[in-house]
């Protein structure tokens, strides 16, 4: 089962695969949030077979939701809609900062931070 993970931003959302087997997360792109977004996320569901979409859920320092987050239901809702694809949330803290600390600060931070959100969700999952 093939896997996309997507960090949402309000201006860049990064993205991220897993391999074939659904065990491994790999970094894919970043995509402009505009109004090619769902299109665009659409596209890479269809053409790349993914059966789950895993979303980074924003939250601050106490584990609240940050404000984004408001956003980033009402996307969940567009795609879980739109593409009837299950959409499952993954609670996620810092990837960005974890991705520049791994990479640097470049332009594919943010699918950097998609792929560590996915790999969390496969990790968490695997003894279940």
């Amino acid at each position: 089962m093939k896997y996309l993970g997507i960090d949402y931003g309000s201006k860049r959302v990064g993205t991220a695969m897993t391999d074939d087997t659904g065990m491994m997360a790999f970094p894919d792109e970043v995509l402009k949030n505009d109004s090619k977004l769902i299109e665009n996320v659409r596209t890479k569901i269809e053409k790349n077979n993914i059966k789950k979409v895993i979303l980074g859920e924003s939250k601050n320092y106490k584990m609240e939701d940050n404000e984004i987050m408001d956003e980033i239901i009402d996307f969940k809702a567009v795609i879980e809609a739109t593409m009837e694809i299950d959409v499952e949330l993954q609670a996620e803290f810092m990837t960005s900062m974890q991705a520049r600390k791994i990479q640097g600060n470049n332009d594919k931070i943010d699918a950097s931070a998609a792929c560590i959100i996915l790999q969390s969700y496969l990790d968490s999952n695997k003894n279940k």
